[in-house]
């Protein structure tokens, strides 16, 4: 049996492999990626090399920093990102759930003195496991990373 590709390749921009399956769309959400002018193929549910499911998003002319790397991190913690340069790929890496996130999140909890005072929203990261909990550094109340995923 001839394997093709399923999805189209593009000459500038990032590949996101490796997301779990039904997590795309949470994603492109969270990055707000449908809202710019690019161009973004999203496969869901491709199949993956160890007979289990996958998502994979391409992003032409948009190349992710590590630091938005490590917040999708979040969300896909298996996810390898491909910077694409005139079709080839000029730098691959695995995402890693950073320690801390700022000014990224709101914090859920509405007596939270972040949401009156000017300052940043700070989460610190607790992994355990498959479980990844964000603790917030004003309330210190811990939340699921799912609840994120929703708020978005």
């Amino acid at each position: 049996m001839k394997k093709q590709l399923q999805v189209e390749a593009i000459a500038h921009g990032t590949v996101i492999d490796h997301i779990p399956a039904g997590r795309g769309i949470q994603i492109l959400k969270f990055f707000k990626l449908s809202s710019g002018s690019q161009r973004i193929t999203v496969g869901l549910n491709l199949p993956s090399g160890d007979d289990t499911q996958k998502d994979l998003i391409k992003i032409e002319n948009v190349i992710f920093d590590e630091n938005q790397a490590n917040q999708l991190a979040l969300f896909a913690p298996q996810a390898t990102i491909n910077a694409i340069e005139d079709f080839e790929v000029i730098r691959k890496f695995k995402v890693a759930i950073p320690e801390e996130i700022k000014g990224v999140f709101a914090c859920p909890n509405s007596n939270c003195i972040s949401h009156n005072e000017p300052v940043s929203s700070r989460f610190h990261i607790k992994q355990k496991h498959d479980a990844v909990k964000l603790k917030c550094h004003y309330c210190e109340k811990l939340f699921a990373r799912e609840l994120f995923a929703e708020l978005n």
